[in-house]
């Protein structure tokens, strides 16, 4: 017997596809990813992982790889922990996603951080991707019962400072997904999908004048989600991790003893394999067979695009943003996300506010679209911050 959703799981063709077998993963073009970008040609599992989980980057476009760290660095570039000041702290971030579409979708992010001396720095996070409550019936429309499919990534980061201006980290990554467990698929029956992965980092900062002004120039890096396959059933089809590189810079610039001003940029790119164009009898005719190993996918996914070097281009992604501090203690942050039409079509303005005080910061964020077009309108990222203890010299 054959089951399906009814209900709103249906707006994500990648889930069904990932859930439901191969003949479904030639993802149409309209569809809505639970990253909250439109599909493309380029299908992985769990893109839940590309969400940025941190109110504080996505004020600032998602931007963040280079910025200055806290306790949720690790989200975004595990390295930036090196350079925290303080011994420990810890956060909880909250978003309701793609609220434009349905009302009970929501990741939450816990995440905390421990300096084991003045050069090292331990951390851990846990993310939770809620899909909310889903109506199961059968072929003949009989009730199954209600599910609650969700998915999970706890991790474990090490970061080492080499001086006061280079840190290298990683995290080590647990990943489960319970999309639709003990329902049945052509390939058998579904179970919850199970992975690890491991992120690579780095960080370069260096103390300059600009304008006249003292400022800091920053570069960094992030390789995300390098792991094992996902499957969702024994013998179904095994589906790529989001392997993600992010490469970003960023510049501070002090203003005066009040005023302070960050400007970053990022580009992202998904390094798993473009689908080819196939004919009527499913025979490569455009792009790269698919099935390979994940170190081949990593770096075949750099020219494996049917459409060559110009569609590489199109999957590369922008974000930018601007951060504003007055006195440390209030921040004003704005941004924008551009992905091509073509592929994930996640184009967005984003606008945030910052407050610290005494041991903690509140952060804020708000993201401008077309509520007509884009799924990801009118979205919220809410975080609290706590960093305890006196400041720590890096060397």
């Amino acid at each position: 017997m054959n089951f399906k959703y009814i209900s709103k799981l249906a707006f994500s063709a990648l889930s069904l596809a990932l859930v439901f077998g191969k003949a479904n993963a030639q993802v149409a073009i309209g569809t809505t990813q639970t990253n909250g970008s439109e599909s493309n040609n380029i299908i992985t599992a769990v893109p839940f992982l590309l969400i940025t989980p941190d109110a504080r980057s996505g004020a600032m476009g998602d931007a963040g790889v280079a910025v200055a760290g806290d306790v949720n660095s690790a989200s975004i570039n595990a390295s930036k922990l090196a350079f925290i000041d303080k011994p420990y702290g810890f956060s909880v971030s909250y978003s309701p996603w793609l609220k434009s579409l349905v009302p009970d979708i929501n990741l939450a992010y816990l995440s905390g951080f421990y300096k084991l001396d003045d050069r090292n720095t331990i951390g851990a996070s846990l993310r939770y991707f809620s899909l909310g409550s889903i109506q199961l019936t059968d072929i003949n429309q009989q009730d199954l019962g209600i599910a609650n499919p969700n998915e999970l990534a706890f991790d474990v980061s090490f970061a080492r400072s080499f001086g006061e201006e280079f840190s290298l980290g990683s995290s080590v990554r647990y990943i489960y997904s319970n999309l639709a467990s003990g329902q049945l698929s052509s390939s058998g029956q579904v179970r919850g999908g199970k992975a690890v992965a491991v992120d690579v980092s780095g960080l370069y900062k260096t103390a300059t004048t600009m304008f006249g002004k003292q400022a800091v120039l920053s570069a960094g890096a992030n390789i995300s989600n390098i792991g094992t396959k996902m499957s969702y059933s024994d013998g179904g089809e095994n589906f790529f991790l989001p392997t993600n590189f992010k490469l970003g810079g960023a510049s501070t610039i002090v203003v005066d003893d009040y005023s302070t001003f960050t400007l970053a940029l990022d580009f992202n790119k998904l390094l798993v394999p473009t689908q080819p164009v196939y004919d009527s009898n499913n025979n490569i005719i455009s792009g790269r067979d698919p099935n390979r190993s994940v170190p081949a996918g990593i770096f075949g996914s750099f020219a494996d695009a049917p459409g060559g070097f110009s569609e590489e281009l199109r999957e590369v992604g922008i974000s930018t943003g601007l951060e504003y501090w007055y006195n440390q203690q209030f921040a004003l942050r704005a941004g924008y996300n551009y992905q091509s039409p073509l592929k994930g079509d996640s184009r967005y303005f984003t606008l945030g506010l910052g407050l610290k005080y005494n041991v903690f910061n509140i952060d804020f964020s708000y993201l401008l679209a077309n509520a007509q077009t884009s799924p990801l309108a009118n979205t919220l990222r809410f975080g609290l911050l706590f960093n305890f203890g006196d400041k720590k010299i890096i060397r």
